[in-house]
């Protein structure tokens, strides 16, 4: 992608890394294109859905995976408008909600009865909302530094909802002009990952995430733009009220661990967390809350401290399914 030493180095880096580990590069067909995923180990054994969160993709799980038992299998996929994956058509904007439908179609796609997750930040709080609404169908839950949807104050939802809508018909517009975006240095696009995650995503891990995210410059061939939709940006977030939060914590009874970066903020007023966190220990025996030191993504810049947790949870609650069309990957 770069005649650069350096930069071809750090490419090549997660090519090998997905080569030594048997990753397997997968495309699941939707009506408005595909969704692309990562598959970690056997090809027989229903895999553990890794969601992402928002802006990421599949590669934040790039560090952690093999760092955990050998003989299960994993999925990690990019939403829609993220990393290989399709994006929405045109004058459409993005709502997380959406991907419960998502969710179904892999299901579907593969042939799960039940299905797992070990998901990150938009990515869990996804899951938690599709394990309350379909509880018998999931049978273990791994949330990593997000536990649910936030609670925001009605005038900083409106303003917010006001601020968007608008941002979004720019990007959108831009999108149909099928122009290149702005285009930076390797090392620039390293910093502005960095910086733009206030520090939580390290220098040393950010190829993992470029590498699903960035393309070669057609006017500068030194250069790289990021690949995602930029509509991603412009999102009206999660409108769900504390009640509906409530009510779907009560409906949480699989096993379910929840992971919490010491260094991460709540993302919303912390009584609503603690009041989340309180039902799901009164009404679910196998939850189980730890915090690991560290920032928002803590399993991909630390995995070392997440894994264990992980490891330890998935020996007491997982068990193999050859439930899966192997002929689908």
């Amino acid at each position: 992608m770069s005649d650069d030493p350096t930069t071809s180095s750090l490419i090549n880096l997660v090519e090998e890394h997905d080569r030594q580990h048997g990753v397997q590069e997968v495309r699941i067909k939707l009506p408005i294109g595909h969704i692309a995923g990562k598959w970690w180990g056997p090809r027989n054994v229903r895999p553990i859905l890794c969601l992402h969160g928002w802006q990421d993709n599949a590669g934040t799980f790039d560090t952690l995976i093999p760092l955990l038992p050998r003989h299960v299998s994993f999925l990690a996929i990019d939403f829609p408008g993220h990393g290989y994956s399709s994006r929405i058509p045109d004058g459409l904007t993005y709502q997380t909600i959406s991907s419960i439908n998502l969710l179904l179609a892999i299901m579907t796609e593969y042939g799960w009865k039940k299905v797992s997750f070990m998901s990150h930040s938009m990515g869990a709080v996804l899951h938690f909302v599709f394990a309350a609404i379909f509880p018998d169908t999931v049978d273990l839950i791994i949330s990593l530094d997000s536990l649910k949807p936030q609670v925001l104050p009605v005038e900083f939802m409106i303003t917010r909802l006001a601020d968007s809508f608008p941002q979004f018909m720019i990007a959108d517009a831009r999108n149909q002009q099928k122009s290149e975006p702005p285009a930076y240095t390797y090392d620039e696009m390293i910093e502005r990952l960095h910086e733009g995650t206030f520090q939580s995503i390290s220098k040393e891990t950010c190829p993992y995430l470029l590498h699903r995210n960035i393309r070669k410059s057609a006017k500068y061939p030194e250069k790289y733009f990021f690949t995602r939709d930029s509509r991603l940006k412009h999102h009206a977030g999660h409108p769900f009220s504390h009640e509906l939060i409530m009510e779907f914590a009560t409906r949480l009874k699989m096993p379910f661990m929840f992971v919490k970066a010491t260094r991460s903020p709540y993302f919303e007023e912390k009584k609503y967390y603690d009041e989340a966190v309180q039902v799901l220990r009164e009404g679910n025996a196998y939850f189980e809350l730890h915090q690991v030191e560290g920032r928002h993504h803590v399993h991909l810049t630390n995995p070392e401290r997440v894994s264990p947790l992980v490891t330890d949870f998935l020996a007491r609650y997982w068990t193999e399914d050859e439930d899966v069309v192997e002929s689908k990957l």
